[in-house]
C-alpha cells in the first residue's frame, strides 16, 4: 500500500524526507529508517487499517500500530494513576521476554475515551518489503516441531520469570498460552496481565505444562511428565527448585550438542580522540576458535578518566579478568554449576574492581580525576553463554530471527525505569541520563552491583560486545541486519564484519574511541536416542543476597576450588572428580571439622531462632577479627541509628538502637536488595528502669526497612560493646556512609 498512509518520515531533525514505509535508508539523506511495530495493549483497536492516529501511528490491524514518526519523542502517560504500567517499568530486566512501554495515544472519541497505551518490541514478525504483520506463533502451536533442547529451553525461561512475575502480581501472564510467544529460541510475551485477587501458584503451572507432556520430544517425555506432576503434587515448592530440575535436563541433553565457536576483536581510536582508552581480550585483530584452543572468552572495556587513566584502568581490567576467568573455567564443562559460576563472575569482577580502586587510593585520585572503566564480557560454556557486564558498554545477541540488547545499562535513565520512576523513552530524554551510576574502580565493591546472566544457546548465534563508540545512536539496531546477519548465512565473517562496524562507528558516529568483540557460536545438534533421567532435588538454597563484598579479600586465584561441581547423576561419585580436587577437598573438610569443632568450645549450646519479632536473639558467634557492618549483618546483632529513619507507620529518631531479628532477600530486586527486620530496644538515655521488677514494659516495636535505607542511616555495634539489648549502655560506634560511583568520578 504505497500512499500517504504508508508515509514513513526520516528521524534525522535536518531531513525529515517522506518515504516509502518499505524503504530501509532515506531517500534523500541515506539515515536508516526504524521500522516501529507498536502492540496495543488491552482491548483490541476499533480503527480501521490504513487510519492514521495522532498524526503519526498508522493502524495495521486490530492490535497493530506502525509509529511514522520514529524521531519524534512519543507521548508518554503520567504514572501516578496507572499501576498497571509499574510492572513493565520494574521488569525492565527482562525485557529480552517482556515488550516494554513505548508511549500512549491520548484519547481520540469514543473509540478510544482513556487513550492507547503501546508497548515496543513485541513478538511480531514483519516482511521488510510490505506492511504484512503477523503474530510470532503461541508456545503450544510451535511446541511440536521444536528440538528437546529448544522445548527444554522454553520451558527453562519460563521458569525463570516465574518469580519475578509473581513479585509484580502478574505471574497469571505466563498460564495464557495466547500471550506466550516463541521467537526462535526465544520466549516472548505480548503484554502483561494482571493477578487475580488470588495470585496463582506453581500448582497452575504445573497444569499447564501437563498438556505438553503429549508432544514432548521422546527424550524428554518422561522429564515433562515428571515436572508437571511433581508441580502439581507441591514436591517443587520453589522456582528455584523447578529452574535446578530443568538445568539437570539441560545439562544431560547439551552433551548431544557440539559447538565451534570464533571470536575475533577490533579497537580504534577513532577520528576525534587523541589515544585509546578502550581495551580488549582476545588482543585487537586476533581470531581465536575453540577447538583448538580449550577456552574461548570475550571482553570489551571502555575507560574513564581521560588521560588521567582510562587506558590504564581497562587495560588493568582486561589483564585482571581474563586472569580469574581462566581459573574458573579449568572445571570440565559439564562438572560446573551455573548458579555458582555466576557467582563466581560476579566475584571476579569484584576483585577487578579493587584493584583499579586501591590504585586510584594509592595515587590519591579523588572525584573526577579517578579512573575507571566498563566492563562486558561473554564466556561461552558448552549449550550456556554468561555474560557480564558493569557500565554502558554493551552486549547484543543476534540470530536470524532479529537483534536483542541483552545488557541494560547502569546509567541515571535505566535506574529511573527499574525503580518505576519514569517510562525509559521519557527517562533518556532528561538531563543527565546517560551519566553512569557504576563503573568499575570509582569505588569500593561493598558498592559495586555487576550483572551476570545466562542463555541457553541451541542454535547458531553472534553475540556483539562493544564500546558505546559504535552503541550509540542506535548504530547496531541500524546495521545488524545488513552488516551481521550475513555472519549466520555464511556469506561473510567475523573478521570482515568487525572491520566494517568500526568503519560504521567513526564515520556514522566518530565522537569516541570503538571496540568490538564478535563472537559467532556454531552448534550441530543430534537427538537423543535414550530418554533422560529425571532428577527432583530435595532441597535447593535461594540464592543469598548480595549484601556487599569485603574489599582486599576475595581471592580467585584458586577460584576452581570454589566453583561448585555437579554429578553425572543423582548420587555423586568421587571417582569422578579430577584428581588434583581430591587433595583440596580432603584438606577444605579437614579444616571445616576443626572449625566446627572450636566454635561447638566457645559456644556449646545451641543459639535459640527467632521464631517471632517479640523474642530476643543471640548473635551467631564470629571471630573477633571480623569486622561487623552493614554489608555482613546477621541476625541478632545490634544497629544504632545515625540519623531519622521511618516507615507509613512511625519514625525513630537518631540514636535508636534496634537488634536485626530476620533479613530476606527482596524478590527481583534490581540492586539485590533485602528487606531487615529490626525490634527496637530500650535506649537507656531516654528510657527509665521500672520502678519495680513487677512493673508492665512497653511493648517493643518492629520495623521492616531495606537494607540500602540503611546503609546511610545507621552503624553496627561490634563485638564486645555492650548495648541496651543486654539492658546496659552502649558505646556508639560511628562509620563514614557509603557512596555511590558515577560517570565522571563524582560521588553521591
Amino acid at each position: 500500500m504505497e500512499n500517504d498512509a504508508a508515509t514513513l518520515y526520516c528521524p534525522n531533525e535536518l531531513c525529515q524526507a517522506p518515504n516509502p514505509i518499505s524503504h530501509k535508508f532515506c531517500l534523500r539523506c541515506s539515515t536508516p529508517l526504524p521500522k516501529r511495530y507498536l502492540w496495543v495493549q488491552g482491548d483490541n483497536l476499533s480503527f480501521a487499517a490504513g487510519e492514521i492516529l495522532a498524526d503519526r501511528y498508522l493502524v495495521i490491524d486490530k492490535s497493530v500500530v506502525f509509529d511514522t514518526q520514529p524521531g519524534i519523542s512519543p507521548q508518554t502517560p503520567e504514572l501516578d494513576n496507572l499501576s498497571e504500567l509499574r510492572p513493565y517499568l520494574r521488569l525492565i530486566p527482562y525485557r529480552l521476554n517482556i515488550p516494554q512501554v513505548y508511549g500512549i495515544i491520548p484519547p481520540i472519541d469514543e473509540r478510544s475515551p482513556n487513550g492507547i497505551l503501546l508497548l515496543e518490541k513485541p513478538p511480531l514478525l514483519t516482511d521488510g518489503t510490505t506492511q504484512e504483520v503477523k503474530l510470532c506463533p503461541n508456545l503450544i502451536t510451535a511446541w511440536g516441531d521444536a528440538t528437546s533442547m529448544r522445548q527444554l529451553n522454553w520451558l527453562w525461561q519460563l521458569a525463570n520469570l516465574w518469580q519475578p512475575l509473581l513479585s509484580e502480581n502478574v505471574a497469571s501472564s505466563l498460564l495464557d498460552p495466547y500471550l506466550i510467544r516463541v521467537e526462535g529460541s526465544l520466549v516472548r510475551l505480548l503484554e502483561l496481565r494482571a493477578d487475580d485477587s488470588t495470585a496463582p501458584t506453581l500448582i497452575h503451572l504445573g497444569e499447564f505444562w501437563q498438556q505438553l507432556q503429549k508432544q514432548a520430544k521422546p527424550a524428554i517425555t518422561e522429564l515433562i511428565h515428571k515436572i508437571s506432576s511433581s508441580l502439581i503434587n507441591e514436591e517443587i515448592r520453589s522456582a528455584e527448585q523447578l529452574i535446578a530440575v530443568i538445568d539437570y535436563g539441560l545439562s544431560q541433553l547439551g552433551r548431544s550438542q557440539k559447538p565451534t565457536i570464533k571470536i575475533f576483536t577490533k579497537t580504534d581510536t577513532g577520528p576525534s580522540r587523541q589515544r585509546n582508552e578502550d581495551a580488549c581480550y582476545p588482543p585487537p585483530d586476533t581470531l581465536v576458535s575453540k577447538p583448538p584452543q580449550p577456552t574461548a572468552l570475550a571482553i570489551v572495556c571502555d575507560g574513564i578518566g581521560g588521560h588521567e587513566g582510562g587506558n590504564v584502568a581497562s587495560n588493568l581490567a582486561i589483564e585482571t579478568i581474563q586472569h580469574q576467568v581462566n581459573q574458573l573455567t579449568k572445571v570440565p564443562s559439564d562438572h560446573i554449576d551455573p548458579a555458582m559460576l555466576l557467582t563466581d563472575l560476579e566475584s571476579a569482577v569484584a576483585v577487578v574492581n579493587d584493584k583499579i580502586s586501591q590504585r586510584n587510593d594509592s595515587e590519591n585520585r579523588q572525584g573526577r580525576k579517578r579512573m575507571g572503566t566498563t566492563l562486558v564480557m561473554a564466556l561461552p560454556i558448552a549449550h550456556e553463554m554468561y555474560i557480564t557486564h558493569v557500565g554502558d558498554s554493551r552486549a547484543y545477541w543476534i540470530t536470524r530471527q532479529g537483534c536483542y540488547q541483552v545488557t541494560l545499562d547502569d546509567d541515571v535513565a535505566s535506574r529511573e525505569v527499574r525503580l518505576g520512576y519514569a517510562v525509559y523513552r521519557e527517562a533518556i530524554e532528561q538531563s543527565g541520563s546517560g551519566s553512569l551510576v557504576q563503573a568499575l574502580g570509582m569505588s569500593p565493591s561493598t558498592s559495586l552491583h555487576p550483572t551476570s546472566q545466562r542463555f541457553i544457546l541451541d542454535e547458531d548465534a553472534v553475540f556483539l560486545l562493544t564500546s558505546d563508540g559504535l552503541s550509540d545512536f542506535d548504530r547496531v539496531e541500524d546495521y545488524w541486519e545488513t552488516e551481521v546477519l550475513p555472519i549466520l548465512t555464511g556469506q561473510t565473517d567475523v573478521v570482515e564484519v568487525a572491520e566494517k562496524l568500526v568503519e560504521i562507528a567513526n564515520t556514522k558516529n566518530g565522537h569516541d574511541n570503538v571496540t568490538i568483540a564478535l563472537v559467532h557460536y556454531q552448534v550441530k545438534y543430534v537427538e537423543p536416542q535414550s530418554s533422560l533421567t529425571p532428577f527432583i532435588p530435595e532441597n535447593v538454597p535461594t540464592k543469598a543476597p548480595d549484601t556487599g563484598r569485603t574489599s582486599q579479600t576475595t581471592n580467585l586465584s584458586n577460584s576452581n576450588a570454589k566453583t561448585q561441581v555437579i554429578p553425572d547423576n543423582p548420587r555423586a561419585k568421587i571417582a569422578q572428580l579430577p584428581l588434583h580436587w581430591i587433595v583440596p577437598l580432603i584438606l577444605i573438610a579437614a579444616a571445616g571439622t576443626f572449625g566446627y569443632f572450636l566454635m561447638r568450645l566457645r559456644s556449646p549450646l545451641t543459639q535459640p531462632v527467632a521464631s517471632n519479632p517479640d523474642t530476643t536473639v543471640q548473635p551467631t558467634p564470629e571471630p573477633s577479627s571480623v569486622e561487623r557492618t552493614l554489608n555482613n549483618l546477621s541476625q541478632g546483632w545490634v544497629i544504632e541509628t545515625t540519623r531519622e529513619i521511618a516507615n507509613s507507620k512511625q519514625k525513630f529518631p537518631n540514636g535508636t538502637y534496634f537488634q536485626v531479628i530476620e533479613q530476606k532477600p527482596i524478590p527481583n530486586s534490581a540492586n539485590k536488595d533485602s528487606l531487615v527486620t529490626l525490634q527496637e530496644c530500650p535506649n537507656p538515655d531516654t528510657t527509665p528502669p521500672p520502678k519495680d521488677a513487677s512493673a508492665s514494659q512497653p511493648p517493643k516495636k518492629t520495623l521492616r526497612i531495606e537494607l540500602s535505607k540503611l546503609q546511610n542511616s545507621a552503624t553496627v555495634l561490634q563485638p564486645g560493646e555492650t548495648n541496651p539489648c543486654e539492658d546496659t549502655a552502649p558505646a556508639p560506634v560511628n562509620q563514614p556512609p557509603a557512596t555511590t560511583p558515577q560517570k565522571d568520578g563524582n560521588q553521591t
